[in-house]
């Protein structure tokens, strides 16, 4: 079975900069690469998506792009980091222009997500990556993605502090055995959505 992930990194750093969500979504589409599913990352600062709350906002846009990418794809990782104890700006603007997909159907009448995994990756320097995750997996819940057990993986440093992820020497343990289960069960959950899609009405 092919199966297939989007990453979308909401850095406030456009290319070349370096990202420490870039870094962790790297890490999560290694692993998923693993369970043979294939994937690209891609840096919303570094296109004009638009606010806004539809499939196509005009005037030179990107989110068509980005639309056509995360349904074509069976799993959206969705990487933020944590300013002010909340997901990024840019996190904020993709569930924004995802909520569009709630009036949108498939040709069984279901909501147009139906069947994709999407998950969740967040790196900053404060706590909150639970709350963090919370607010964006509801986002992404209402638009109809399904979220798997252990859902996120994350990395915070301490507060006050100005160590960033991509500056850390190892990868700390329990990071990585969380972004490997996190890929294990993407993938699994992936497979059996593929195979036995949610019913229509």
């Amino acid at each position: 079975m092919t199966l297939s992930a989007l990453a979308i990194n909401c850095t406030l750093k456009s290319s070349p900069n370096e990202s420490s969500c870039g870094l962790l979504l790297s890490q999560v589409l290694a692993e998923l690469a693993k369970h043979g599913v294939s994937g690209e990352q891609l840096r919303v600062a570094d296109h004009d998506v638009k606010p806004g709350v539809t499939s196509d906002e005009g005037n030179g846009d990107a989110w068509p792009m980005f639309r056509e990418k995360v349904l074509a794809a069976d799993i959206l990782v969705l990487g933020t980091p944590i300013w002010l104890g909340h997901p990024s700006s840019l996190c904020q603007r993709v569930l924004e222009r995802l909520d569009a997909l709630l009036g949108e159907t498939d040709d069984r009448g279901r909501m147009i997500a139906f069947d994709r995994v999407a998950c969740v990756a967040v790196v900053g320097n404060e706590d909150g990556a639970h709350n963090v995750a919370a607010n964006v997996f509801q986002g992404l819940n209402d638009v109809g993605f399904t979220i798997p057990a252990i859902g996120s993986t994350y990395w915070v440093g301490e507060a006050m502090h100005g160590t960033d992820y991509k500056d850390l020497s190892k990868t700390p343990d329990k990071v990585a055995q969380t972004t490997a289960m996190l890929a294990r069960n993407c993938a699994h959950l992936a497979g059996l959505l593929k195979q036995a899609r949610y019913p229509a009405e």
